[in-house]
């Protein structure tokens, strides 16, 4: 019988996240790179084994991810909330520590556009009276 392979998407400003997750030693591939190769800052790193580390689960799965858009961040921060989902569909009793966690919930912030007749989102050209 095959072993049973999960599937989540994770979303954070630009960024997003396609998650495979199978049993296996624990293993994480990010665009057919190594973890330590592909995200260099140990913040990133902390960010993406932070949902395993709270469920028990660290070294428990294979993980292979596909993400695109965005920066360092966004992509740890989509990278996250898609293993978090895909840990939902393992077992859903990992739902309580992981929503009060706060790592369920999408992070909505996005970058504000431009408006037309200012500097950038907010800031004005400087006003003159004469």
């Amino acid at each position: 019988m095959p072993e049973k392979t999960f599937y989540a998407t994770g979303k954070r400003k630009t960024s997003i996240a396609r998650i495979w997750m199978k049993s296996g030693q624990g293993k994480i591939q990010v665009n057919d790179q190594d973890l330590n190769s592909y995200f260099k800052l140990e913040t990133a790193k902390m960010m993406i084994f932070q949902p395993l580390e709270l469920t028990g689960t660290l070294g428990q799965f294979d993980i292979s991810v596909n993400v695109q858009g965005g920066g360092i961040k966004g992509q740890a921060g989509a990278i996250r909330h898609g293993i978090t989902r895909g840990l939902l569909a393992v077992k859903d009793e990992f739902r309580e520590s992981l929503k009060k966690a706060g790592l369920i919930t999408r992070d909505p912030r996005k970058k504000e556009r431009k408006k037309y007749g200012q500097k950038g989102a907010r800031k004005r050209f400087q006003y003159s009276k004469r």
